[in-house]
């Protein structure tokens, strides 16, 4: 005997027991078939495309779901860290000798100096509020006043690059900047002049009178933020302190920092550099309640749509267990001639996954696109309902925003193809398991 006839006739495992590489070239040529065949050969095509094209809707309304969420986060965070300070410092307050309390701030210069110095802040502004009544062209209209300086209004984000602007900023000493929404209120326009009423006025032998003066409007301007535009109106900071009888004072000292989302790192170091006797409200303290209720109707909506995705994916579901019925005798020929069960499996996997993988890209690229062309698509809705679907004063920003993030886009994937491919294993083990000789009995 040769020495290696032991080894010639020694069991080569890999052959006799009929095993091949997963995924196998054979195996998705067997998938390729199976889904594009016709119903008359007991096919599913009707039901492969019913199934692709249910996927890629739930994907496409997922995705543009997700940008317009992200669109609205982004646009009201904008509006407000870029048309208002990020913290606002004011005085604890102190009772003058009339028993009136007060939180001006006599050395405002120095603490503004201070707080520019603190690392990461932007600017540190003295301001002056007021609240007043604005008359102009026989219309009245409530108003907020801030006086600040022309150099510090230039750098103010939102005010320095606003969706609208009129008139001329460089005059901003000789007058007042107003709000759009002001400004279409009071029905006036750059050069009009308007009267300011405060009752805070002139204190007379007959009590306190109310405080009239005609300003000329010098600018006009749009941040897209309704609330802000409707009632915002800038002075020149040394006007506004003689207008409410601040001289020598600030009521506060608006601040801006560079990471506007990081602002809680910022308040301890404010708060040293500032002194004592100061309080600080940030602009998560104003708009947190709000922000947080965005979030939950955010996680909501996610889960809603999440369950869309599901009942898409079930599609494939009811698809793969029709097609499992009708090529039984396919599986049990199949399983004559050596195929493992393994490679059953994965031959009905591929063609439940292959639906959910392109359903998905077709998705993707949908709502890519609706986020993109978010204006051509709202305007055309606007259209067909005959204008007005967008009303400013309850949405309180001035149009529909979308804004695309990988992050989304990535779980919008991930949420589909995770469904998508678990939805087939059920469908796919059943006809991995069928027993050859059950499927060719009646053949």
């Amino acid at each position: 005997m040769p020495p290696n006839s032991q080894a010639d006739h020694s069991p080569n495992i890999s052959v006799s027991s009929g095993r091949t590489a997963p995924f196998a070239r054979f195996e998705w040529m067997i998938a390729w078939r199976y889904l594009r065949a016709r119903r008359s050969e007991g096919g599913i095509s009707v039901m492969t495309l019913i199934s692709l094209i249910g996927i890629a809707l739930a994907v496409f309304a997922l995705i543009a779901t997700l940008a317009v969420r992200a669109g609205f986060r982004f646009e009201f965070v904008d509006t407000i860290v870029g048309a208002n300070p990020h913290v606002e410092v004011t005085s604890v307050g102190q009772v003058l000798p009339n028993g009136q309390l007060t939180r001006t701030l006599t050395d405002y210069e120095a603490i503004a100096a201070r707080l520019a110095a603190v690392p990461g802040v932007t600017r540190a502004t003295p301001v002056i509020k007021g609240q007043v009544m604005a008359a102009g062209a026989g219309r009245n209209a409530g108003v907020e006043v801030i006086g600040i300086t022309a150099k510090d209004l230039a750098t103010i984000p939102r005010l320095a690059e606003p969706e609208l602007s009129l008139g001329d900023r460089d005059r901003f000493d000789e007058g007042l900047a107003i709000g759009s929404g002001v400004a279409r209120q009071l029905g006036v326009g750059v050069g009009d002049r308007i009267r300011l009423i405060s009752p805070n006025g002139v204190q007379t032998a007959f009590g306190t009178s109310p405080r009239v003066k005609a300003y000329e409007v010098v600018h006009i301007f749009q941040v897209g933020r309704w609330d802000i535009d409707r009632v915002r109106v800038y002075m020149p900071f040394a006007e506004a302190q003689a207008y409410f009888n601040r001289l020598q004072v600030a009521d506060a000292i608006e601040v801006a920092v560079i990471e506007p989302e990081g602002i809680d790192d910022f308040t301890l170091p404010l708060l040293r550099a500032g002194g004592e006797d100061l309080l600080l409200w940030t602009w998560k303290d104003s708009s947190g309640a709000f922000l947080r209720a965005l979030q939950m109707e955010d996680n909501i909506m996610f889960v809603i749509l999440s369950i869309l995705v599901l009942i898409a994916a079930l599609n494939i579901t009811s698809g793969l267990i029709m097609l499992v019925k009708n090529k039984g005798r396919d599986i049990g020929i199949l399983r004559t001639v050596g195929l493992s069960e393994g490679s059953i499996l994965r031959i009905f996997f591929v063609c439940g996954a292959s639906v959910g993988v392109v359903g998905t890209m077709i998705g993707v690229v949908l709502g890519c696109l609706f986020a993109i062309y978010i204006d051509a698509v709202f305007n055309l809705v606007n259209a067909l309902a005959g204008g007005g679907v967008w009303d400013p004063s309850i949405r309180y920003i001035s149009a529909l925003p979308a804004r695309l993030e990988l992050g989304d886009v990535l779980s919008a994937v991930a949420l589909s193809l995770t469904l998508s491919f678990g939805v087939t294993i059920f469908p796919a083990r059943r006809a991995a398991r069928m027993n050859p000789v059950e499927a060719l009995r009646y053949e």
